[in-house]
């Protein structure tokens, strides 16, 4: 069995989402895409200097959902994810791809001391 599969659980044992995180997790917590999605999200948020009211309310969310989804708790959906990273100002795509390298990096796919994750490039920082 290859490297990715074997992070797997087995899908009836965890309800069909099931990997271990490996970016500041312990092992044996479950990486969520929603995790991913909010930490990338905060990250943004917090290298522009920004507070979570500001971004509520240009994305046009209440301040406790948006929190939540940058703890990854609630799920984005694709029109609350349009909205709030034109509050952004950030590409949806690149915060996708920062959470693509992220869930590469969990994986075991590419090494975060090798430059490679959204983690160590500064993909949206620009914005």
């Amino acid at each position: 069995m290859d490297r990715v599969h074997s992070t797997f659980v087995p899908p009836a044992r965890y309800g069909g989402v099931a990997m271990t995180d490996r970016i500041g997790k312990e092992l044996g917590q479950m990486l969520l895409l929603r995790r991913l999605l909010g930490s990338v999200l905060r990250r943004t948020r917090l290298r522009q200097g920004r507070t979570l009211r500001e971004v509520s309310a240009s994305a046009r969310v209440s301040l406790g959902y948006l929190s939540e989804v940058e703890r990854g708790q609630k799920e984005a959906s694709s029109e609350l994810l349009i909205s709030i990273c034109s509050a952004l100002g950030v590409p949806q795509s690149e915060v996708l791809r920062a959470v693509s390298e992220d869930l590469a990096a969990a994986e075991g796919l590419r090494s975060i001391s090798a430059g490679t994750s959204a983690h160590s490039r500064d993909i949206v920082a620009a914005a």
